[in-house]
């Protein structure tokens, strides 16, 4: 069987790294590495072929456990071998060309998003945001480029500083930003108009899952009568959630929070937490502005999923990960 070319793992090791960061840049970054395998695929069994990218698929699904993006779009891409090909040439074009689609329809999702999003700001608003979205400021250079003037709080998001990128990002475009300490959210709610958020995954009942400390966010914001706004594209939502199955939360390395980790005390460094439906009040989605009650719609019928003996099998065989 051939061999994982070396750039496909080099992908698989930056997303597991958090080289590659970022839902949506995670998921790009796993279509392209499916379409790099099936490129560099050298035999002529179109069995084995499936195979081998069934080993890729498994590969970048062990990566980052809580992004649902990534399943979902290593699903998008493996879904083609399904279908009946008449050798491996037909079959590496069909898994090329869903790979291609895949990228495609993401970045103009973020696109779409952004000049949704941005049409939700009036000007003159003092927003807070959490990590790293590219939804997200997408949406705030969108409203900010069309005129309007507002101001930003960006959290660091410990403990690997994401929103530093965010405060980075924002302020080369001339937009005014502060960085703020994650235990500053309560501070900055009381001088805030809106909040903005990322997602990793929304579940089918409409909680979102997104960076640690987007939670205790979201409270400071209903605590406040702040609207809360998440910016998600639609292929974040999880379909597994329609038949009970959690969203696992990534859970990683103590030296990532302290190093070295002092002797005598633990350590925990969950990555993700989970924001109830009721302190959301609208995700902004490339088709549109939605209620939280509006994501088991969403999945079951713009995505196209619905329980079936399908996706039982593919939770079973997705278990030993």
């Amino acid at each position: 069987m051939t061999r994982i070319p070396s750039e496909v793992l080099r992908i698989a090791d930056d997303i597991r790294s958090m080289r590659i960061r970022g839902a949506g840049r995670i998921a790009r970054a796993a279509a392209e590495a499916l379409m790099i395998a099936a490129t560099n695929y050298s035999g002529e069994d179109l069995g084995d072929f499936t195979r081998y990218m069934e080993d890729v698929s498994r590969l970048l699904l062990s990566t980052r456990p809580t992004a649902v993006s990534l399943p979902n779009a290593v699903s998008y891409v493996m879904k083609q071998l399904r279908k009946d090909y008449r050798g491996v040439e037909d079959a590496r074009a069909a898994v090329i060309s869903a790979a291609r689609s895949f990228i495609e329809h993401s970045k103009r999702a973020v696109e779409a998003i952004s000049i949704i999003g941005s049409r939700m700001i009036k000007g003159g608003e003092t927003i807070v945001t959490h990590c790293n979205s590219s939804a997200v400021t997408g949406i705030l250079a969108k409203a900010w480029s069309d005129g309007k003037m507002f101001r930003v709080y960006a959290t660091e998001t410990r403990p690997r500083f994401q929103g530093y990128i965010t405060a980075r990002d924002l302020a080369s475009k001339g937009i005014p930003v502060t960085l703020i300490p994650d235990s500053a959210a309560v501070y900055a709610m009381r001088r805030a108009d809106l909040v903005i958020v990322g997602a990793d995954a929304i579940s089918s009942n409409g909680a979102l899952v997104n960076k640690i400390g987007t939670s205790q966010i979201a409270l400071a914001a209903k605590a406040h009568g702040v609207p809360f706004y998440v910016a998600a594209e639609t292929y974040k939502f999880s379909p597994y959630t329609l038949i009970g199955e959690p969203i696992e939360i990534e859970e990683r390395e103590a030296e990532e929070v302290i190093h070295p980790v002092p002797e005598g005390i633990e350590v925990r460094n969950p990555v993700f937490d989970a924001t109830p439906a009721e302190y959301i009040d609208a995700i902004i989605t490339e088709i549109g502005v939605i209620s939280p009650e509006m994501a088991i719609i969403i999945i079951t019928d713009y995505l196209g999923h619905r329980v079936s003996v399908d996706m039982l099998k593919s939770l079973e065989d997705s278990e030993p990960l």
